[in-house]
């Protein structure tokens, strides 16, 4: 029997690992600008709400407490357009990286079946379709999609790119999932960070209509909330989908702890730390951006989420090295996608004195020829 190791690729962050030491030998330190890993404090509340919930001597329940599935239906309301959502259209998740990894396999999908992931995308959407089985087919054009579609995911604001897809290109999406009887996912973890342009949900009616069939959206509160190290997400829409995904949750012991469904319902009850938590990154946004244009590199796209789409006239691996050599660590384009082959991605995710510092040394010696 074949491990299902084997049918996936090196797990990205370990091929990046010898650039990352020769970022840490800079003499004055490593700005790690790799990752989209929260590095701010949690939110007092969220702290408090799940200290007090710590005593927790009994199993949660996978479809989450009343107050969460509750705090999830009016979030989903008041950010997503004003969307109308009962508590059986939501679901706790222990964050989004299980859910993408696994939603294909819990849909059924096997080897007759394709996933569509975008052409420059999150590595796990692919790894997902791996585990299940399925066809990856790498596309941003519904008139590309093979008629074994099955599941179609969509990242608006995107990673890497940041770019943010309009109503017109989402309902188009739908349109064509649905004519398939294929799966819309629009992963929206960084649906809170719109710079240049505002996202629009996947669940808002002027891209799913008056019905939310075959349509769900999936939000995390690492971004919003600092909370990557509390591991928590949701998925919401279509109820159909959202309890087949809960039954195959029920039995395998897929549920987020009480003390982090305590916390959840805290963070999601409140706007104004994820206003702070945005203002941070939009202070360091453009800091780094002023800073990496200075010293000859191009932004591209990146009108919403966590990082700066950056290219270079010189492969992804060339300039992760460049830069390492400045004690700067980035990602390379081709992580997410071979069309990334001369681009690197570039994280908002570092305290404001290693942001500063990253900018100082770019602008001293400009980008390379």
């Amino acid at each position: 029997m074949e491990p299902l190791s084997h049918r996936l690729p090196d797990f990205p962050w370990d091929v990046l690992a010898p650039y990352a030491e020769l970022a840490r030998s800079h003499p004055n330190g490593v700005v790690d600008l790799s990752m989209g890993t929260p590095i701010d404090p949690v939110p007092e509340l969220v702290q408090k709400a799940l200290r007090e919930a710590s005593d927790a001597p009994g199993y949660p329940t996978t479809a989450g407490s009343p107050a969460l599935r509750e705090a999830i239906a009016n979030y989903v309301h008041r950010r997503c357009g004003g969307v109308d959502i009962d508590v059986d259209s939501v679901l706790p998740t222990i964050g989004l990286k299980e859910l993408v990894a696994w939603l294909p396999t819990w849909l059924g999908l096997g080897p007759d079946d394709a996933v569509v992931v975008p052409e420059l995308a999150y590595p796990t959407y692919a790894v997902g379709a791996q585990l299940a089985g399925a066809n990856v087919v790498r596309t941003d054009d519904p008139a590309l999609w093979p008629s074994n579609t099955k599941l179609v995911w969509v990242n608006s604001p995107a990673n890497p790119t940041g770019r943010v897809l309009d109503a017109e290109t989402m309902a188009r999406i739908v349109t064509e999932a649905r004519a398939r009887g294929a799966v819309v996912v629009s992963d929206e973890c960084y649906f809170e960070l719109g710079w240049d342009a505002t996202p629009i949900s996947a669940l808002n009616p002027v891209v799913c209509g008056d019905s939310r069939e075959g349509v769900l959206i999936a939000h995390s509160l690492s971004k919003r909330s600092n909370l990557a190290g509390y591991r928590a997400g949701f998925l919401a829409g279509d109820s159909q989908l959202i309890e087949a995904v809960l039954a195959v949750r029920k039995h395998s012991g897929m549920i987020v702890p009480t003390p982090v469904q305590a916390a959840m319902t805290a963070a999601l009850d409140d706007d104004s730390h994820a206003q702070a938590q945005r203002d941070r990154y939009e202070a360091r946004r453009l800091s780094l951006w002023s800073g990496l244009a200075a010293a000859g590199f191009e932004v591209q796209h990146s009108q919403a989420g966590l990082y700066l789409w950056v290219k270079h006239n010189s492969s992804c691996w060339d300039t992760v090295e460049w830069m390492a050599s400045r004690g700067v660590l980035v990602s390379p384009g081709e992580f997410y996608g071979s069309a990334g082959a001369n681009h690197v991605r570039v994280a908002l995710t570092a305290p404001d004195e290693r942001v500063a510092a990253a900018v100082t040394r770019l602008v001293a010696v400009g980008a390379p020829l």
